[in-house]
């Protein structure tokens, strides 16, 4: 696997918690020094390994939002 750097800029909020003691976060981060994006994966508490996530633009978490606020139950 390819290195990667990543650092997280603004830690945003927590939606959960497992029973692990990983977080699901929703974070602003910068990956291999790019622009960053708002950032929604599993974390362990110390922030050293990750699971799978999406990364999100400004314009596609505000279109996200926007989905899921018209979301009829």
């Amino acid at each position: 696997m390819a290195d990667f750097k990543y650092e997280i800029i603004k830690q945003i909020g927590t939606l959960s918690t497992s029973k692990s003691g990983w977080n699901r976060e929703l974070n602003l981060i910068s990956w291999n020094e790019k622009e960053p994006k708002y950032d929604l994966r599993d974390w362990s508490p110390d922030h050293v390994k990750m699971g799978k996530g999406i990364s999100l633009s400004k314009e596609e978490l505000n279109t996200l939002v926007e989905l899921v606020n018209n979301i009829e139950e």
